[in-house]
Parts: C-alpha cells; sequence; structure tokens
C-alpha cells in the first residue's frame, strides 16, 4: 500500500529521490507509482513530471542515489587499485542490501545516471592502474560490474528465507545434506560450501578470482 504522505516542501529531484526511496524502505519496489510516490512527497501526482518524465527515471534516479552513496566513497579513496575495487564491492552488497527492496530494481533500467557514469569512470580508473590497456579495461569493468550487481541480486532474493544469515546457511545446509548421495553426489559433499554461497565470503572470492584472471595475477 502507499506510504504515509510526507509534510510538504519544496520539491525538486533529490526530494523525490528521497521519497521514493522512503516508499521503496516501507512498502517494496511493487508500490513505486507515481501516485505512491507523490503521496510519499506530500504533493500531487502531476507534479513529479515537472522533474521525471516517468516512473522508470525515478527508479534510475533511485538507484543511481545508491550507486553514489556506497560505491563510489571507497573508489575515490586511498589504497591500492584491487583495495578500492574490493571495498565499492563491499559498500554496494551493504548498500543495497540494506534497502531489500532496491534489489528488484537492478535490472529494470539501464544503469546511465551520473554516479553510475561516475562509477563505471572509477572502476575503469582502476583497472587502468592496474596496467590494463583501453579496451581490456573497458572489458574487465563489464564483467566487474556483472559478477558485483547480480551477486547483490542473488544474495537479496535470498534474504527472506530466515531472519539471519547463520539460520539462511544452516537452512540450506540441511537441505542439501538431506539430498540423495548418490544421485548428487558432489553436491552432498560440498553442501557446507554451496550453502555458504550467499555471503561476503563467497563474494569476494568470486570478486579476487575474477580480478586475478583479467590481470594475470
Amino acid at each position: 500500500m502507499p506510504g504515509r504522505p510526507g509534510p510538504r516542501r519544496t520539491l525538486s529531484p533529490e526530494t523525490i529521490t528521497d521519497a521514493a526511496l522512503r516508499l521503496l524502505d516501507e512498502s517494496g519496489a511493487e508500490a513505486l507509482s507515481m501516485r505512491g510516490i507523490a503521496a510519499a512527497a506530500g504533493v500531487a501526482p502531476n507534479a513529479l513530471y515537472t522533474y521525471f518524465p516517468d516512473k522508470a527515471a525515478v527508479v534510475r534516479a533511485v538507484f543511481d542515489r545508491l550507486l553514489g552513496r556506497h560505491g563510489i566513497p571507497p573508489l575515490t579513496g586511498p589504497g591500492r587499485w584491487d583495495e578500492r575495487l574490493r571495498g565499492a564491492a563491499v559498500g554496494l552488497r551493504e548498500g543495497v542490501l540494506a534497502h531489500p527492496g532496491s534489489a528488484a530494481l537492478l535490472m529494470s533500467a539501464p544503469l546511465d545516471g551520473p554516479e553510475a557514469l561516475r562509477l563505471g569512470e572509477l572502476v575503469l580508473d582502476a583497472l587502468a592502474e592496474a596496467g590494463l590497456d583501453r579496451e581490456t579495461a573497458a572489458r574487465a569493468s563489464y564483467s566487474v560490474i556483472v559478477h558485483v550487481l547480480g551477486s547483490i541480486a542473488l544474495e537479496a532474493a535470498d534474504q527472506g528465507a530466515a531472519p539471519s544469515e547463520a539460520e539462511r546457511i544452516g537452512g540450506r545446509r540441511a537441505g542439501l545434506a538431506a539430498l540423495p548421495a548418490d544421485r548428487y553426489p558432489r553436491t552432498v559433499a560440498a553442501a557446507d560450501v554451496i550453502a555458504r554461497y550467499n555471503t561476503v565470503e563467497q563474494y569476494l572470492w568470486g570478486l579476487d578470482r575474477l580480478l586475478a584472471g583479467i590481470t594475470g595475477g
């Protein structure tokens, strides 16, 4: 259901994005309609169209906000190129999972906002620092972003299975261990590892090996 009407205030792209993110947290991605966002912002729906042509544009702004807030700071900080990429990956994971409904937006619109473009440029900077040429850095950047966002989306989809990560891991481990070992011998043998797929440990394991393969490290 629509979020609670917010107090009337000066309307801007920023305040509309704030309202949409608040609505997302309160009611989930399915509540993000122009009418619902307007109610959360405390304005009439037609007021939104001065700043955004449609809901898709608001959705892009919401996810762009998350990219800028959680992904960019580690990339502009000190440290080696790989440390900065790791920091951005962890920051994005934490930021998106803190707003579970935002994961549903990942594949709903192109990531072409100003913060997304800046993040992409900073990833290219880091990969150039690693010694990659322009074409290889561009291809590697796409692979890194797909790993990061795809992993986050899969983990977010698993968040509702149990109230805590430990319980989710325990539930998956028990389910895998109960499979018939004669039919799925490798799966049962690896149940403990597979049960931990949606964890930061696995997330960074994949990123580190991806970066090592890209750079020949």
